[in-house]
């Protein structure tokens, strides 16, 4: 895929979504950080149900200190290893607490510090809460950007290091929403729809899928 194509297929993306945003609910950076870390190996729409109940009862890092391991637990146990996550969210807590302020804090470093928080929440909080044009790499952006051809690689670093190159500077910010949204509803692991992508004719991907019957 060579630049133009890039540029255009940014252009569309924005053009039916020029706002897009994370399909994770929050309002404060650091609800933002406890809910990307309660992600991994869930769903967003998982995660929105916990959070809804746990939220208004504890969203700061203190609050959720004082809410305790077994209280906590209780409010994610419905998310895929909730045990590991509920301990690692309070290591996180306490870390915020006595090194930061109580803040998130907005550096690689400081968050890949954070027990739970790899580089990839990392660049989500970076990115989605303070604006930083990071790629954070998931599952759909590795699979839309190796089957597209838009940065191929053969893990995520490669793949994160591809796009910081070659997505076009003015869509950086917004252009891990647009992958992902893009791999979750349209460029889908098993069978993308391509007969209903609005990038079809600017992807390398070979075995197209044809319109199905019931369409």
């Amino acid at each position: 895929m060579n630049n133009t194509k890039r540029h255009a297929l940014f252009s569309r993306l924005r053009e039916a979504n020029p706002h897009p945003k994370t399909e994770l609910e929050y309002t404060t950076p650091f609800e933002l950080l406890i809910a990307v870390l309660l992600s991994a190996q869930a769903t967003d729409v998982g995660v929105n149900k916990a959070t809804r109940r746990l939220y208004p009862v504890a969203n700061t890092p203190q609050a959720m200190l004082d809410l305790g391991l077994d209280e906590l637990t209780g409010y994610i146990q419905t998310i895929g290893l909730y045990k590991t996550k509920a301990k690692n969210v309070l290591a996180t807590c306490r870390i915020l607490v006595d090194q930061h302020g109580g803040e998130v804090p907005r550096d690689r470093e400081s968050l890949e510090a954070l027990p739970g928080v790899g580089r990839k929440t990392a660049n989500v909080v970076m990115n989605t809460a303070f604006g930083e044009p990071t790629m954070a790499v998931d599952t759909h952006i590795f699979r839309v950007s190796n089957r597209t051809g838009l940065a191929p690689g053969k893990n995520v670093d490669i793949v994160e290091h591809k796009l910081l190159k070659f997505v076009p500077k003015e869509f950086l910010q917004d252009a891990h929403h647009w992958l992902i949204l893009h791999g979750r509803y349209t460029c889908v692991a098993r069978t993308p729809k391509c007969w209903n992508c609005l990038i079809a004719d600017l992807c390398d991907f070979k075995q197209k899928t044809p319109t199905p019957a019931n369409a």
